[in-house]
């Protein structure tokens, strides 16, 4: 009897484990690199983009989401460890998480030790094609990157390399980087970010077989720079379409620190190392970004038909998030690395099986450090009091309810001076500080977002901060400021 007893009890055990198992929902984790929220769904009626608009029809679309920086490694470790930038000291793209916080719980960590399988495909962390290792703490297999870029494959672009490579030592350049653009006759499948779709097919399909719940990041890197796809993606914009921005030049009354150089873009061949972008040049960035966009949704596309295929789609919580923003000649410069509204705000879109915003729009403040409690929430797992984010789950069921007064961001400027600014974006403003490495104040900025004003610049366009009508307003934001995020909780 005894032994029929426990023979009972074990077959009890397994089957409510297995319940819990089927029960926790499973987490697709799409990340892209350099992506602002120049998409169809997000209003650009130009771009072409069926695929992320398609997910979020069915899912809620993130009107003001903000990164933490406005650069690729000091966003992500954000992300992934659920503390801000303050806490993981991490600014620049030279310094790594997990040797800075040895015992930090990752976002997939966290999953993984509670049964996930976590798996990592393309770029997830911050990595260089040199160490290609994606935090193995994080995950429950090593995980998969593409290694080498492919970046260049017309025979123009090729032959400017080779010839940077045949040059004396002394005179080659540190990065041998081709054109900041191309258009190639090559098939798609050759291109990173198809690589990594096709990854990510093969590997949902090896999951749909493994039957346990996952956590899958799947990490594409276009429309980060060289702007390079098929020429199918360039005709989807043809040149005569293709316009510089109507607010092209440095914000009046900015200060100095505000402004990128783009060195990052002055890095690539062809693009001079100093002084203006001819007309031409900039023309050509902008409808490489946008076909290298729409390279980005077609790969998305790919693995979003996998996973509705295998009959995953009503199990799985997926998440599709951009780094940081950019810039495309607003304002006066070209990439990422500023304070200003084009820099800092992001595409985010969640889709949660079962919840009923399908097709919505949400324009509560919310933020990438937010990311981690919100699925955390979302999956039934612990919310961490070390976590600095808030879990934005409440507003995947009721969108308009009340939330954070602001979104803060930051940026440190490499140099002598090393001017950190501080940015926090209320719903009528955009506020920074300026600081050096003393401490020192060393400039304040204020645009004016109200929707219905006269002085309304969602351009961002002319800094107020000295108009002495907005002395008052100016003292509130930066009290707001400097009592930080807990201060502007929901």
């Amino acid at each position: 009897m005894r032994r029929i007893v426990s023979l009972a009890l074990a077959l009890a055990l397994a089957g409510a484990a297995a319940a819990s198992a089927a029960a926790k929902p499973n987490v697709l984790f799409i990340a892209v690199d350099d992506l602002r929220p120049e998409l169809r769904c997000y209003g650009a009626e130009h771009m072409h983009t069926p695929h992320i608009d398609k997910l979020a029809a069915s899912g809620l679309q993130f009107e003001r989401a903000y990164c933490q920086v406005a650069v690729c490694n000091p966003s992500r470790n954000s992300v992934l460890s659920g503390l801000r930038p303050d806490s993981t000291t991490i600014f620049a793209n030279n310094k790594f998480l997990r040797p800075t916080l040895p015992d930090v719980i990752t976002l997939p960590q966290h999953f993984k030790n509670h049964g996930y399988r976590a798996l990592s495909l393309g770029k997830i962390f911050h990595h260089s094609e040199k160490e290609p290792g994606d935090d193995p703490q994080s995950w429950s297999e090593p995980s998969w990157y593409h290694g080498k870029h492919r970046h260049w494959f017309a025979p123009a672009s090729l032959d400017y390399v080779n010839k940077l490579k045949q040059l004396p030592k002394a005179k080659q350049p540190r990065l041998m980087r081709g054109p900041p653009f191309e258009a190639a006759d090559e098939p798609e499948e050759h291109y990173t970010d198809a690589e990594t779709a096709a990854k990510a097919i093969e590997t949902l399909r090896r999951l749909k077989q493994d039957g346990r719940p996952f956590f899958l990041g799947v990490g594409f890197v276009k429309p980060h720079l060289p702007f390079t796809a098929p020429q199918k993606y360039w005709d989807l914009y043809p040149a005569d379409t293709i316009r510089l921005p109507p607010n092209d030049e440095l914000p009046k009354g900015a200060p100095p620190q505000a402004i990128d150089d783009i060195y990052e873009l002055r890095s690539y061949g062809t693009v001079p190392p100093q002084g203006p972008l001819s007309d031409e040049m900039q023309l050509n960035l902008i409808r490489g970004y946008r076909a290298c966009t729409s390279l980005l949704d077609a790969q998305v596309g790919k693995v979003l038909a996998e996973l509705e295929r295998l009959g995953l789609a009503d199990d799985t919580i997926v998440v599709f998030w951009g780094d940081h923003g950019y810039h495309l000649g607003e304002n006066g410069f070209f990439t990422k690395m500023t304070n200003f509204e084009l820099g800092t705000r992001v595409p985010l879109i969640v889709r949660v099986p079962g919840r009923t915003t399908a097709g919505g729009r949400c324009s509560a403040l919310v933020e990438l450090v937010d990311l981690y409690p919100t699925l955390a929430e979302l999956a039934g797992l612990p919310v961490g009091a070390q976590l600095e984010g808030t879990s934005f789950a409440p507003l995947l069921s009721e969108p308009a309810r009340p939330w954070k007064k602001a979104a803060f961001s930051q940026y440190l400027r490499r140099g002598p001076d090393g001017f950190h600014g501080r940015t926090l974006r209320t719903a009528e403003w955009r506020y920074t500080e300026w600081t050096n490495k003393k401490g020192e104040p060393a400039g304040t900025e204020l645009y004016d977002h109200r929707p219905t004003t006269s002085g309304r610049d969602p351009e961002e366009t002319k800094n107020v901060a000295a108009d002495a009508n907005n002395a008052q307003l100016v003292a509130e934001l930066s009290a707001l400021l400097k009592a930080g995020p807990k201060a502007a909780q929901p």
